[in-house]
Formats: structure tokens, sequence, C-alpha cells
């Protein structure tokens, strides 16, 4: 609840989100390309199909659509990340699930930073994959010192973006004013800076360890890396991109395409080649750096344990026998997700994902049994919508990950000290994905059931 005189979450994380779009979108001039190819999608979407117009709006989520975003960035300390889980609380963002890239070659692990509750969802759904390096996974030890010594001489956030979190943190809120200045310091954070801290040797070393060691470590500050507005169909996304000669991924990630979408799906342009100047001698020493890209995302059904377990063993079933094309992959992909149910009845009867209950009349039918949900449904009298997939898959956060980055299988630690090592560094706990959904669908249903015992009562 925002304390009267103070600036709402809510309101903040919108300034920030248009601040860090309004940002992105003049460093990387095709952001705003795919802003159009994907406000022009939604809108040819929409048009063709007035009922699912009808439902977003129904459901409050029609004025997300387009403002819809996630961001990413990595960090290299466990100091910054707790740092950001501070900065990011002013926004009403939290940290939300546990995603260990290191299994996929990538040496990272990662929680996304979000709301978590359905009203700041559907107010402003912006959220920030952040990724933690993980240092001991780099086998080299000079290097590895190396790494830690960069790390540990920045400061990643203006003194007065520490100043105001603390004010926030003392006072509860910040007014107008503090929060605006809030948002244009914390900015700063994730600006694109073309000076690196270290020599083209060093940063070479860094780089053929994984290039995405070099992109946090010989950097002043964790640039934000992508923008991903969300689409409604993402399949014509990626065709609309490559028509336009936009170097996108071979494959769109996550499940195949479906008239119910589950999941996550995602692709991207590869990350553009940017000039930098490397650090030392009076002219410098010019270079590239890769790390920034495009990415699009389609969201559908957040699925339930079960639901997911099913998920893993036809993912799994499908990429033990990929095609040597693209398009044979995924076609085997649908062949092999055929046997995943693709009707809402059904996904919510066999329990394989989570719904939101609505009453959505004004008046119960006489005799109508208040205890069979099953009857209220069939007769209109409530609704059971999909609750929207806000969190991300390991697998394809990995996939895009490699076709910007690069990378090979390595070893890693086992997922739950790696989780801990995490939630050390933020000095917090993740919440869990599956317990935010389950708690969505449970507090519509208490809803619901107080809705019709006050119209049995009055009726």
């Amino acid at each position: 609840m925002t304390i009267p005189g103070f600036t709402s979450e809510h309101e903040i994380r919108t300034a920030f989100f248009m601040a860090m779009s309004k940002m992105y979108r003049t460093e990387v001039p095709l952001y705003g390309d795919l802003l159009d190819i994907v406000d022009g999608v939604n809108a040819r979407v929409l048009s063709a199909d007035a009922e699912m117009e009808a439902d977003l709006r129904r459901r409050g989520e029609y004025e997300r659509l387009g403002q819809e975003r996630h961001g990413a960035i990595r960090v290299g300390t466990g100091e910054e990340l707790a740092t950001l889980r501070r900065m990011f609380a002013v926004m009403g963002m939290h940290p939300v699930g546990y995603y260990d890239l290191s299994v996929a070659g990538v040496p990272v692990h990662s929680t996304a930073f979000r709301p978590v509750d359905l009203a700041g969802l559907n107010r402003n759904p912006f959220r920030v994959f952040t990724s933690l390096l993980r240092l001991e996974l780099i086998d080299d030890a000079e290097l590895r010192n190396e790494a830690s010594r960069l790390l540990s001489q920045r400061r990643i956030f203006t003194d007065r973006t520490l100043e105001l979190t603390e004010q926030y943190e003392r006072d509860g809120g910040l007014e107008e004013d503090a929060a605006a200045e809030f948002v244009t310091e914390v900015l700063e954070t994730f600006r694109w800076h073309g000076d690196t801290v270290v020599d083209a040797g060093t940063y070479k070393k860094l780089n053929d360890v994984h290039r995405l060691v070099a992109d946090v470590a010989c950097f002043r500050g964790p640039h934000i890396n992508h923008l991903t507005p969300r689409t409604l169909d993402i399949d014509a996304v990626q065709a609309e991109m490559l028509a336009r000669g936009i170097d996108a991924k071979d494959v769109i990630e996550g499940p195949p395409r479906r008239e119910h979408p589950i999941l996550l799906r995602q692709t991207s342009f590869k990350a553009l080649e940017e000039r930098i100047k490397f650090h030392g001698g009076d002219d410098g020493v010019m270079g590239t750096h890769a790390a920034r890209f495009g990415e699009i995302e389609q969201r559908g059904l957040a699925l339930t344990p079960k639901g997911r377990a099913l998920y893993e063993e036809l993912l799994a079933e499908a990429r033990g026998t990929k095609g040597a094309q693209a398009r044979d992959f995924e076609e085997h992909l649908e062949a092999v997700f055929s046997r995943f149910p693709d009707d809402l009845t059904v996904l919510r009867r066999e329990e394989l994902g989570y719904f939101n209950y609505r009453l959505v009349v004004d008046e119960v039918p006489r005799g109508a049994d208040l205890s069979d949900l099953e009857s209220l449904i069939a007769q209109g009298v409530v609704e059971a919508s999909p609750i929207i997939y806000e969190d991300f898959l390991p697998v394809s956060a990995a996939g895009i990950f490699q076709s910007n980055l690069g990378g090979t299988e390595q070893k890693s630690y086992s997922a739950s000290e790696a989780k801990a090592s995490l939630e050390h560094a933020l000095g917090a706990a993740v919440a869990e994905p599956f317990e935010l959904y389950a708690g969505v669908q449970e507090d519509s249903l208490e809803r619901l059931e107080t809705q019709l015992v006050r119209t049995r009562s009055t009726g």
C-alpha cells in the first residue's frame, strides 16, 4: 500500500521502464524496428480476433500488452546483486525464480526481479532477468583473480542512487521529486559505455574464457543487453524479421506453436558487433564487442508442476533427436508436443495449468448448484481464464545466451548449492514461481466462493 504523499512503486516502475526503453532505443536503433514489428503484428492479431481483444480487456491484461518488456543485465559480485535487490524493491520488483545456466556452459546463475502480485503485473509487468557471474567456474586461477580484482574496483551505482534507496528504506517511500530523481540516477547503471577498463590483451584473455566473462568484468557497469517486447504471434514476428533482412535466430526457443500457448517462446536477432576503445595508450586501441541483442517473447499459460514435468519430458525427447535443419527440428517438436493437450478445458481439468476464476454474471440462475464449479463454468456463470506465465525457462535462456555469446557444456555445482549461493549474495530468498501462480488461483477461488455465497444470500 502506498503511503499518502509518496509516489507508488508502480508509478516509479513505469517511469523507469519508459526511460529505459527510450535510452535503449537511442543506443540500439534496431530495437526500435523490433517495437514497430511487434506493434504491427499485435494490431493485426487483435483486429482479426475480436474475442481475444475482449478477453484481454475483461481480464485487465489489454493495457499492459503495449508496454510489456523484460530487460536483462549481468553483474559480477554479490554486493552488486544485493544492491540491485534493494534498488528494484523501490519499484515493486522482487527476486522470483532461480536459473542455473552453467549446465549449458554459461558461467552465471540468475533470478528475475518483477512484481509478484497480479494487480502489480497488470499495472506494469516490467521485469529484469539478472545474472551473477560465477567466478568459481573460471578454471584459470590467474584469470579468475584478475576478473575478481577488476570487479572489486568498480562502482556501478551513483552515490545519489544509494542515498535515495536508503531514503526509501528509512521513510517507507519517495515523494514525487525524489522518485523522478531516483529514476534518472538508476538509469546511469544500465547505460552503455564504449570504453573498457582493461587493455586489449586482458580483454582477449577474458573473452577467450567466455565472452560473457569479458562482458561483465571489462566494463564500468552492467549495460542493459536487451529489452524484450511481448507479441501475440511470435512466428509472424520471426517471419517479418527475416523479411526485413534482420539476422534472427534459426529457431524459436521454447514450446512449439499451439492454439493455446504455454509458458514462454523467445527469439532474437544476433548480438551486434559494437565499437569499443580499450584502456591504455594516448590514442586508445579500438576493437569490437558483441553483447547487446534484440529479443521478442510470446507468453502463454503458466503450468503446474504436473504440467511442467510433462513439458520437460517432451522437450527432452525432442531435443534428443534434433534434425539437421532448423525446420526439421520445429516440425519434430510439434509432432512430439502433440501429446501435450491443446484444449483449455482439458488443461484445467487435468491440472496441467493455473487458472483465474471469475464470476461473470450479475445474477446466478435459480437452481444453480453453487458447489459444482464445472457446472457453473459450463453454464457461463463462472469464467476460468489462463494465468499468464511471467517467468523464464532455463533451456530457452541458455539457448538465447549461447546464440549470442557462444559457450559449450561444462560441469556445474549442484543446483541446491548454487541456489543457496545466489540467495546468500542477494541477502534474501527468491520467491518460488509455482507458489505465486498457485496463490493467484487460490485467491480467485476464495473470492469466487465469497461472491457466490453473497449471491445466494441476496437472491
